[in-house]
Formats: structure tokens, C-alpha cells, sequence
């Protein structure tokens, strides 16, 4: 367990994760809406999944680090389930990620998000200041492989 808070838990143990509720919740996001069981389950099993967890132990919320554990992470997925919101447990949730020792020296964080700055700004998060040195590929045929 890495974190409690008011009854809640946050946990990395990956045997805890309900991959029923994630899915079932990312189908309804704006970013993950199109994703398949079969997709959540691997990207899940190739990154780090964290699990908040009320206090009779069902899924609250989930959060995802891809990354290397020392000079890049991407913060994906993260969410608490509407009837858990307003207790501060989004927070709760990043920071523990943010402080896990596979995690606590990560030179770099990133994250996207359209409506939740106000749960990454007062953990360190702001906007990327040169936006002209990223570049983005989207998809498995975006564009053809030079070689």
C-alpha cells in the first residue's frame, strides 16, 4: 500500500486492479472512448498501474505511469469515479504515484489533460513552454516508415 487517506487506498499491487471499472470508466472519457478491453488490459500490463480503493475495497479511481523510472514519465489514465470525487482523492491519488520509490526521481513528468489542471498545477505541473520542439505521431499507419 502506498498511501491512505479518509478510509481510502492507493496501491500498486497490479492482482487489485478491476479491469472491468477501469475499462468501463476510460470508455467513457474523452481521451480513451474508443479503447477495447483488449487494450486497456495491455497497456496496463506494459506501464505501472495504480489503484485507489474505497474503504470496502472496490475500485475508486486509477492512474498509469509509462516511463523509464529516472529521466522521462507520462502520467495516463487518471481518474476517480464520480461518487468518490470531492474529497481531494485525485490528488492523493497523483501524489502517490509521484512519490513511488520506482518513481521519486523522474527527471521529467508529462501529462495531458483538458478539464483537471487545478488537481496537477499545485504538484508542479504547467504548461510546456516550448510546444515547437514536440512532435507527435498518432496512430499505427500515421505515416510511412522512412528507411
Amino acid at each position: 500500500m502506498l498511501a491512505t487517506h479518509a478510509g481510502y487506498e492507493v496501491d500498486d499491487d497490479q492482482e487489485r486492479l478491476d479491469l472491468d471499472v477501469i475499462t468501463s470508466f476510460l470508455l467513457t472519457t474523452y481521451w480513451s472512448k474508443h479503447r477495447s478491453r483488449e487494450t486497456v488490459e495491455r497497456a496496463i500490463r506494459r506501464s505501472f498501474g495504480v489503484g485507489l480503493y474505497a474503504p470496502r475495497g472496490g475500485q475508486a479511481g486509477f492512474a498509469r505511469v509509462v516511463g523509464d523510472g529516472t529521466t522521462f514519465a507520462w502520467l495516463a489514465d487518471v481518474f476517480v469515479l464520480p461518487e468518490h470525487r470531492g474529497q481531494g482523492l485525485a490528488r492523493v491519488l497523483v501524489t502517490a504515484v509521484l512519490e513511488h520509490p520506482d518513481h521519486a526521481g523522474v527527471e521529467r513528468w508529462m501529462l495531458a489533460t483538458l478539464d483537471a489542471h487545478g488537481v496537477y498545477a499545485p504538484l508542479g505541473f504547467g504548461p510546456i513552454e516550448s510546444l515547437d520542439r514536440f512532435m507527435i505521431r498518432s496512430g499505427p499507419t500515421a505515416s510511412p516508415v522512412i528507411r
